[in-house]
This record gives C-alpha cells, structure tokens and sequence, in this order.
C-alpha cells in the first residue's frame, strides 16, 4: 500500500509538474480511448476502406435522363429598327467604309466620318487613332451578321489582312458601332 501512495505522491508531486509528464499523460489518454474504441467497435472489413476503387463509375445523373450538355437557346430574336434608320447591316457596311478611309484623309476628318456611327465611348476610344494604323484596305468577303437581342448585334467583317469584329448597340431603335475588334489572319 505505501508503494502505491507513494507512486501517486511522485505522479502529483514531480511528473505532473513538467511538460514531458504532460504529453506521456495525454499519449496514454489518447492510445487509451484508440483501444477502447477498437475493442467495442469489433473487427473491421478487410475490404472496406479508401484503398478499394469503385467497379463501376460514380454517376450524378441518371443515365436514362437524356443529354445533360450545353441547353439550346431559341433563336435570338431580329434586330429592331426605328422606321426611317439605317439597319444594323448598312451602319456597319457605312461605318468600315469609313474605318477604312480614302487616300490622303486627315485624322479629324477619319474620325469626323465615324462619329456619327458611333457610340460616344467609341468615338472617345477612337481619340487620337489615326487612319494610317487601320491594318486592312478593302473588304475581301460578305458581312455576317450575328443578332444577339434585339437591340444587340455582332458583325464579323472579312478584310484582306484579317477580319473587323464590329458590336453594334441600338438603345432608341438607331444603331450604332460601340466597339471595334480587328483579328488579323
């Protein structure tokens, strides 16, 4: 009996006080509730665990429920025009025919010629350009048109050194250039 009073009197007294008689405490608590919790739960699976692979592959979706790949869209709806405007296909045909500009044209006129087809953050984009960095001379192929609402248009221009991309907005039923792309081939 005294050594069992004294085995406790130096557990309190000295092993208790330093640090490594904490963490010998702790390990034996954790290794303690680790084998208690094995010897109740009783033996385990050989074959379950994180080691076996599925034979056959996890799905989400049924496999009898059809295509589950991009959703087709309607078709975009026509542009709209106010009555009395230019469509989106003659601004754009009237607006590269300026972009590509005349021999001899000064930059003030250039962009003077485009600012009426144009938003003004374009023609504020445009401030400063000169023709002679436009990189194409002639139109090489038919315009395309691409409607995206009906007050939003993409135009793809064909060039003889690349291609225009041309966004045409029209806010009131007037169409208008506000943004010019170039993709040169």
């Amino acid at each position: 009996m005294i050594a069992v009073r004294r085995a406790i009197e130096f557990l309190f007294t000295r092993a208790l006080r330093s640090r490594l008689g904490v963490a010998l405490l702790l390990a034996v608590v954790v290794f303690g509730v680790i084998g208690a919790a094995r010897l109740v739960s009783g033996p385990g699976d050989p074959a379950a665990g994180l080691s076996n692979r599925p034979s056959r592959p996890i799905t989400t979706v049924a496999p009898t429920a059809g295509d589950d790949g991009l959703v087709a869209t309607a078709t975009p709806p026509a542009p709209v025009t106010r009555p009395g405007e230019l469509t989106p296909e003659q601004t754009a045909g009237k607006f590269v025919t300026a972009w590509l500009g005349r021999p001899g044209v000064s930059a003030e006129q250039w962009q003077s010629d485009m600012r009426p087809l144009s938003t003004p953050a374009l023609t504020e984009k445009l401030a400063g350009a000169e023709p002679a960095g436009v990189p194409a001379t002639r139109v090489s192929d038919e315009v395309t048109l691409q409607p995206r609402t009906e007050r939003f248009v993409e135009v793809l221009v064909p060039l003889d050194t690349g291609r225009l991309r041309l966004e045409l907005v029209a806010p009131e039923g007037r169409w208008l250039v506000d943004a010019v792309d170039w993709e040169q081939e």
